[in-house]
């Protein structure tokens, strides 16, 4: 893919080239959104709301990596989601009971037994809720460096900070999650507990 000339594509109007900028891209800026909102409807919001922003803005741009410019804009909706919640809590639709697998077929895994699906679902649970403990600012820089892989350097440009910031400010965040995880170790199936 060259990335550059899909954006002077898409800058001149050519939509097929920025829906292969989303094509390329989505996933990963989905994922940032999911672990930072741990909301599925709320992450697919906000990656919509990105690539619309970006595709608007697209004259903006300035050079560089356009990821990073994708998720800083992710990461900048999902703290205006953040305190947007904090002042209007709600419940969600989940939380009155299961969903069933026809309402999400994504839950659904043909490849493993009901008890490991279980375990890994539970398993996948806690980290979550884990995630979701930490502050916005240690979360999305947990998230894209241990989940999405992305370098100090490319952290610190999605976030507009300097690498050292984004280095303490990660190690903070795994101490934070390993001890949640330690906390709740009744809870994590035999195999993932922390001893």
């Amino acid at each position: 893919m060259d990335e550059a000339a899909l954006i002077s594509a898409a800058r001149q109007g050519r939509l097929d080239a920025f829906n292969d900028l989303v094509l390329a891209y989505q996933q990963q800026v989905y994922n940032l959104a999911y672990r930072i909102l741990g909301d599925p409807a709320a992450a697919a919001d906000a990656t919509q709301e990105t690539f619309i922003a970006a595709y608007r803005n697209l004259d903006r741009f300035r050079g560089g990596s356009f990821k990073s410019y994708l998720l800083r804009i992710v990461a900048n909706r999902c703290y205006d989601e953040l305190r947007r919640h904090k002042r209007r809590p709600t419940t969600s639709f989940e939380d009155f009971g299961e969903m069933d697998a026809e309402a999400n077929p994504a839950l659904v895994n043909g490849g493993e037994g009901p008890e490991e699906y279980a375990e890994r679902q539970e398993m996948a649970r806690v980290i979550q809720a884990g995630i979701e403990s930490l502050s916005p600012k240690l979360r999305v820089v947990l998230v894209l460096a241990d989940v999405e892989g992305l370098s100090y350097q490319e952290v610190a440009e999605v976030v507009n900070i300097p690498p050292g910031t984004v280095k303490s400010r990660l190690a903070r965040a795994r101490a934070r999650l390993r001890d949640y995880l330690r906390a709740q170790g009744e809870l994590l199936p035999a195999r993932y507990r922390l001893e």
